[in-house]
């Protein structure tokens, strides 16, 4: 991984507890720790983690209850979750990825295999993020685009009903009395005006445009960076 990820470790045992702590740490990764349910909310709240990686059957709180705590909420929701148990039943499974759970490890575990889910889940997770981003992009371009449309359509009905008056205006066949040339003029100002403020407002949608665009590609990575990252997690699991 290019940045160290957050994991949170939330589990009643504390042997458990202090082994991941310490393992995970060595691999690089920041780690916080909570001991039941109501503590890991908390931690949540101010560690905001990469991970979760959550006991199922804790006193308090179940990891249950606090999956479908994080995933009602809308600033947690998206924080991916790795689901311990004692239970193997297929039921139980069904019902954690039914809560929206990433992973579901039942006990014991080997900590190989914990570890090579953990870059699954962390790498599938950066690579949805990086789909959003180019979705963002994508949506942002027809958006401009259909702006861009209407906008011109606007500017180019009003340059036709200026050509209009112009062309009123300079027809050597009429004769423009004092009264009408007064409005025949003020109606070209205002038309002018009009095709100002179109040309105006259509400088500042490419401008927001262009900004907006800019913040997108900042959290964008290149799709040779995100491949070799991708070789490189699997080299490593």
């Amino acid at each position: 991984m290019n940045t160290r990820k957050k994991i949170l470790i939330v589990d009643d045992e504390q042997i458990n507890l202090e082994f991941f702590e310490v393992m995970l740490s060595k691999l690089g990764f920041i780690v916080e720790k909570a001991s039941d349910g109501v503590e890991a909310l908390e931690k949540v709240k101010r560690f905001y983690p990469d991970l979760i990686l959550l006991d199922n059957i804790m006193p308090r709180m179940s990891g249950w209850e606090v999956t479908k705590t994080l995933k009602n909420d809308p600033k947690f929701r998206e924080i991916p979750i790795i689901m311990f148990s004692a239970l193997d039943d297929v039921k139980d499974k069904v019902e954690g990825f039914a809560l929206g759970i990433d992973d579901y490890i039942t006990k014991p575990y080997n900590f190989s295999e914990v570890l090579a889910r953990i870059r699954a889940v962390l790498r599938n997770r950066e690579l949805f993020g990086q789909i959003v981003v180019r979705e963002s992009r994508l949506n942002l371009a027809e958006e401009f685009s259909l702006s861009i449309k209407k906008d011109v359509a606007d500017f180019v009905k009003s340059m036709d009903e200026l050509d209009a008056v112009i062309t009123q205006v300079s027809r050597t066949e009429e004769v423009i009395d004092q009264n009408t040339l007064p409005r025949l003029l003020a109606v070209i100002r205002e038309k002018s005006k009009v095709v100002r403020k179109h040309i105006a407002g259509l400088d500042a949608r490419i401008e927001r445009t262009i900004a907006e665009w800019e913040g997108l590609k900042k959290n964008e990575i290149g799709l040779q960076v995100l491949e070799n990252q991708i070789r490189g997690s699997l080299r490593e699991e």
